[in-house]
């Protein structure tokens, strides 16, 4: 079965909605904005960076960074124009915000535009990450931040032992969902 994530573009409209309201609860979670607010922490922005987030759905971490110390300028890139609809309406009152259509393997802007290129759980739903991390690469200006927050959740790996409930929900979920 395809990522949804993936296939985007082509999703029914409610399904499409229904994606566009997890985003937005996500955002707002306490310890989301808590492990986001960390490694954005860590990064150090030029003054009036120019900031990008490739696969930025409805908007929640480019709006987070609009507000960021030394950020100048956000520009949120997804290809959903469903999710880029919502984030503009949800943005409006930040100036330093834009968001446009576009796709991770193929951005619009000039070698060196950004110093900063952000992929907030976006790699594990592409199927060419390898292709968007080379175009964040080509869009970074030589010394600038590549900020990668992401999971495998293909592989469906705990951190637990022997015997813990968890994993043997998990050992049963590999078993039954992918069949050998």
């Amino acid at each position: 079965m395809p990522d949804v994530y993936n296939t985007i573009t082509s999703a029914e409209p409610a399904l499409v909605q229904r994606i566009a309201q997890a985003l937005e609860v996500r955002g707002a979670d306490v310890q989301q904005k808590g492990m986001l607010g960390s490694y954005l922490a860590e990064i150090k922005f030029p003054t009036n960076a120019r900031v990008i987030e490739i696969g930025c759905g409805t908007g929640p971490v480019a709006r987070r960074l609009a507000g960021w110390p030394n950020v100048g300028q956000v520009v949120g890139v997804d290809p959903s124009s469903a999710f880029v609809e919502k984030a503009r309406q949800l943005g409006t009152a930040l100036t330093n915000l834009t968001f446009q259509e576009g796709y991770a393997n193929q951005l619009r802007f000039a070698d060196s535009h950004f110093d900063v290129a952000v992929f907030h759980t976006t790699l594990c739903h592409l199927s060419d990450p390898k292709g968007a991390m080379q175009e964040a690469h080509r869009v970074l200006k030589a010394g600038g931040w590549l900020a990668v927050f992401d999971g495998d959740y293909a592989s469906t790996t705990l951190g637990t032992g022997d015997l813990d409930p968890l994993q043997i929900c998990a050992d049963s979920f590999r078993e039954f969902f992918y069949p050998r």
